[in-house]
């Protein structure tokens, strides 16, 4: 299929090129089969007259035969009164064919008569030469004839000119044919390789050509596409291990108590059983909540966009009670555009993680720099190393003992957040402080 597509595309910019050859070389071989038939029809003109001059001489000598012999169709030679008094053999005896005599101050004239039977009905060039008599004699006339050239000059001449034609066709037709196929052989190759990786035959990148400056960007754009597609396709395998791992957990620890209760149901402590089952299936609801917002952010279903003030949102977050301390410093009129349900959904997951790890105190600051608000969350806690600052962002992370899911957390909330982030044009990182870790949120500021 790949080889059919070449070819098509070769065969077919090879036959527009050679068709657009075709017609350059017709108007061309138009044009100088055009010029030619009027250059000789002028030399055969020019022919003509010097031929009618020498029965002008032998007019003027007196010395004009009544049966003239030269290498022309047919001559006449016309007296003061119309009558013919020489001609050309195959003229003999007939009567004057023209009577148009050259203009009153002019000696010749030349043209062009058709349909004379004389010459079978053929198109003939004359010449009619003016020989001006005495007082006692008018003037003569010598009227020449020859036969009109035909359009294409002669066969030798339309030969050539259909011979190089055919010469120029095939050579662009070679040409382009090569030239495109040596343009496309790269683009060949990335389709071979294209589909060698769709069959999973091949590694994930495609041949970037030397030359070719465009084909060597689509490669390399290509190349970029396919890593990110390697990169979210290894994305998807991570998460669906771990995402089949962490709703496993859950649904096995469930298993496990029902197994067991069931063996001897009548010593079970049913109440003591359910506690312990509805703590699984509360972190397997967590973990499938967080899963369906993890998918509907990645499919960029819209949110309802309006002003958010981040202080008002702090406030209205960290007003409910806390099992740690929660300190806060905000700057009022700190106003975003946004989804205020997933700002708030935000700013909870951080809030929950920091309380997870936060020895005693937890503090949240709002600021504005520049044309960004920042929001910031801050625990007092083991803090995080930098080399793993971006770890936690990937979905299902599992850190250390002092930072992982085990803690309470469902290994979502982080990735949510920065998705939450990036969906409003902003950043969530780990920047650096002196104890704990400390989430910055950055976000363009609402104009007014």
């Amino acid at each position: 299929m790949i080889t059919r597509l070449g070819r098509s595309i070769r065969t077919r910019l090879s036959l527009y090129a050679s068709a657009a050859m075709a017609a350059l070389c017709l108007a061309t071989s138009w044009v100088l089969l055009l010029t030619a038939h009027s250059t000789v029809i002028d030399i055969r003109t020019n022919e003509m007259l010097n031929v009618a001059l020498r029965v002008v001489h032998l007019i003027k000598r007196h010395e004009l035969p009544p049966v003239i012999r030269l290498d022309l169709r047919g001559v006449q030679v016309v007296d003061d009164t119309g009558r013919v008094v020489a001609s050309t053999p195959n003229l003999a005896g007939v009567p004057r064919l023209t009577a148009q005599p050259p203009d009153p101050y002019s000696a010749n004239r030349t043209g062009m008569v058709c349909d004379l039977p004389q010459f079978s009905g053929e198109c003939q060039i004359t010449v009619a030469f003016r020989v001006y008599g005495d007082d006692q004699e008018g003037d003569w006339f010598v009227y020449a004839y020859d036969t009109l050239p035909p359009w294409y000059v002669s066969p030798t001449v339309t030969g050539f000119l259909a011979g190089v034609s055919l010469i120029l066709v095939t050579l662009t037709w070679f040409g382009v044919s090569r030239v495109v196929a040596g343009t496309l052989a790269p683009v060949n190759r990335i389709t071979r390789r294209l589909a060698m990786i769709t069959a999973g035959d091949a590694k994930m990148r495609v041949p970037v050509p030397r030359n070719a400056d465009e084909i060597k960007e689509l490669a390399q754009t290509a190349n970029q596409m396919l890593a990110r597609l390697e990169s979210a396709m290894e994305q998807q395998r991570r998460f669906a291990s771990d995402a089949s791992h962490d709703l496993r957990s859950p649904i096995t620890a469930m298993r496990t108590e029902l197994e067991e209760a069931l063996i001897s149901p009548d010593q079970t402590d049913w109440r003591q059983t359910s506690s312990r089952l509805m703590l699984s299936l509360d972190r397997l609801q967590n973990i499938v909540t967080d899963l369906l917002t993890l998918a509907r952010l990645d499919a960029g279903a819209p949110g309802r966009l309006e002003p958010v003030d981040l202080a008002d949102l702090v406030a209205g977050e960290t007003a409910r009670a806390r099992g740690k301390r929660v300190v806060t410093s905000l700057r009022r009129d700190v106003v975003v555009l946004g989804d205020r349900l997933r700002l708030a959904r935000l700013l909870t997951n951080l809030l929950d993680n920091a309380e997870r790890h936060a020895e005693s105190t937890v503090t949240v600051t709002v600021r504005r720099e520049g044309d960004e608000a920042v929001l910031e969350v801050l625990d007092d806690g083991a803090g995080i190393v930098p080399e793993l600052r971006e770890v936690v962002f990937r979905r299902f992370t599992r850190l250390d003992a002092s930072r992982n899911r085990d803690a309470g957390g469902t290994g979502l909330g982080l990735p949510i957040a920065r998705e939450i982030a990036r969906i409003h044009h902003g950043t969530l990182t780990i920047e650096d402080s002196e104890t704990g870790a400390r989430f910055v949120l950055r976000m363009p500021v609402r104009t007014r």
